[in-house]
């Protein structure tokens, strides 16, 4: 009697195991699935972008360096890895492409193309996109990271070797709150 007692304590042992080792793959696969909706958008605002570019140029011919800086942030946003790298080049990315949009704003006939308005539309909606996407994905990690810690689960994810995601964090120069100056002085 004794011998199937032990029997079943380590039968449900294996299976509390196989549970929490199933629930921990899991999540890891739902992080890692929310990456690759970021990366899906990020590639469509990197597809855009030149098409942006291109239509814009001859219209901005005084302002090259400001589509130098879009083209080489877009390079650089192409060659990133990893969330925080990844994060960073796309901030650059996003600068660049708020000073592209300020300098149209110059440009009256920029202003009334319908292949400039619709691309830079698409770009904004890509840009929503992207925003949602990292918010599921750092979400994801929250609850990745939760799990990984708590207990029972911490043993089995420090037997297992489970490591942590990084969140996709903006870097620290977005995150300073922006002075206000509201007083009528002449």
């Amino acid at each position: 009697m004794a011998g199937w007692i032990i029997i079943g304590i380590v039968v449900l042992g294996i299976l509390w195991l196989i549970v929490i080792y199933n629930g921990l793959i899991s999540k890891r696969n739902d992080v890692q699935g929310s990456w690759k909706q970021i990366d899906v958008q990020l590639n469509r605002r990197h597809d855009l972008i030149p098409n942006l570019v291109s239509t814009v140029k001859g219209a901005l011919e005084f302002e090259q360096d400001t589509l130098e800086k879009v083209i080489s942030a877009r390079a650089k946003a192409v060659g990133a890895s990893g969330p925080q790298s990844k994060a960073e080049a796309e901030n650059m990315l996003t600068q660049a492409l708020g000073k592209l949009f300020a300098v149209m704003e110059n440009y009256p006939d920029l202003k009334s193309n319908q292949n400039v308005m619709q691309l830079q539309e698409e770009i904004t909606s890509t840009e929503n996109r992207i925003a949602f996407a990292r918010q599921l994905y750092n979400d994801l990690v929250a609850n990745y990271r939760t799990a990984l810690q708590v207990f029972p689960n911490n043993f089995v994810s420090s037997m297992f070797n489970f490591q942590t995601e990084e969140y996709f964090e903006a870097p620290s120069e977005t995150k300073a709150v922006p002075a206000v100056n509201l007083s009528i002085r002449k």
